[in-house]
């Protein structure tokens, strides 16, 4: 089984100058990084790294994710962070959302605090399974299809849906996570242009770089729920001209062994044209009620009364066995449990691109 490097791009015009971006009300002034103990490396990006973090005030243990300014200001990526927090404010609400419990900056750094999730990415278990049943199959896309209909009716579209953005908590529910190519304030008349997201899943309007709608989180649903039932993503090449031009130009293949029900909803999120997709009309309601999805009791699922039909057995809330070792094998830097002097610091410029960045919500008490 075979993958390319399945890095998410985003080419979304970016604002002329770090000084007018700011990212709301600063709450938690007096979190730092030597609140934590950094234990173990277990994620990475462009801007940053992800960690395995004790609190040491109560040994609770979080997913820190630490983001680097002056790689952030250099790709002037600032209103992206902004979206990104302000994304995991509201993703509170909903169980298969990754929460934030709090975040705080050094002159140098942007951490996250959230939830750690240790059953480990979809992507790691296709990777040792090579695809799963049916019914599994559509349990994850139905716990992924509720969180997009809800970021949907906030009026957010997702852009980055694939199996390394999702994943299982200790039980075996979804999470999904990384919100970095969220775009806000999508009505559902509005559309983008930004070319965003990640190759295998890119819906053809995006590829074809014309105005497109949220549409395109269905389309990756439909692309993620075909790897999971057929080991690759839809079109899949490792020559990606070739790939895009399936995307834009070649029939869905559907391999044999599948239930007519598991065809037909393939063929309805992967249909090319966006006007034509499945959820165009009504959007998450029309996903929800597809023939694919009827063994399922959305009540049900939303409240987690149905049993995952995977357990990751994980053997506690430190346990990494479902993690990478391509990312815990790697030395936690020094520096992320360290705030610096004021005359490390970036400049002034820095302090206003991420003025307000701060958050720690009140009923939490962490300091």
């Amino acid at each position: 089984m075979e993958w390319t490097n399945k890095m998410a791009q985003c080419d979304e015009p970016r604002s002329r100058s770090p000084n007018d971006v700011n990212l709301g009300p600063t709450a938690n002034p007096h979190a730092r990084p030597t609140d934590f103990d950094f234990l173990s490396v277990i994620g990475k990006g462009t801007f940053g790294k992800v960690l395995l973090a004790k609190l040491k005030s109560d040994n609770k243990f979080y997913a820190v994710k630490v983001l680097q300014k002056k790689v952030i200001l250099k790709k002037k990526e600032q209103k992206n962070i902004m979206a990104e927090r302000n994304v995991l404010l509201k993703s509170l609400k909903h169980p298969f959302l990754v929460g934030l419990h709090y975040s705080f900056q050094t002159p140098e750094k942007l951490y996250f605090v959230l939830d750690y999730v240790n059953g480990g990415e979809l992507f790691f278990h296709l990777q040792r399974e090579r695809c799963f049943l049916e019914p599994r199959a559509r349990f994850y896309a139905a716990e992924v299809a509720s969180a997009i209909g809800y970021l949907h009716s906030l009026n957010i579209i997702y852009r980055d849906l694939k199996p390394e953005n999702i994943l299982l908590d200790s039980e075996g529910h979804v999470v999904l996570t990384d919100f970095g190519l969220c775009k806000e304030g999508m009505e559902p008349e509005f559309t983008t242009s930004t070319f965003c997201g990640t190759p295998e899943y890119l819906a053809p309007e995006v590829l074809r770089k014309q105005p497109y709608d949220r549409m395109v989180d269905w389309w990756c649903l439909g692309a993620v729920l075909y790897e999971m039932l057929f080991g690759l993503p839809p079109f899949y090449s490792r020559d990606v001209a070739e790939m895009y031009d399936g995307i834009l130009h070649k029939p869905l293949h559907l391999p044999g062994g599948k239930t007519m029900a598991a065809c037909d909803v393939l063929q309805g999120l992967l249909q090319k044209d966006q006007h034509h997709r499945l959820g165009a009309i009504a959007d998450f309601l029309e996903v929800k009620y597809h023939v694919f999805f009827s063994p399922i009791n959305w009540d049900d699922l939303y409240h987690k009364r149905i049993t995952p039909p995977y357990n990751p057995k994980v053997k506690g809330p430190a346990d990494m066995q479902h993690i990478d070792p391509e990312f815990t094998t790697e030395t936690v830097p020094g520096s992320v449990g360290r705030t610096p002097e004021p005359s490390s610091c970036l400049g002034t410029s820095s302090s206003s691109a991420f003025k307000g960045f701060s958050y720690v919500p009140s009923d939490e008490n962490f300091l």
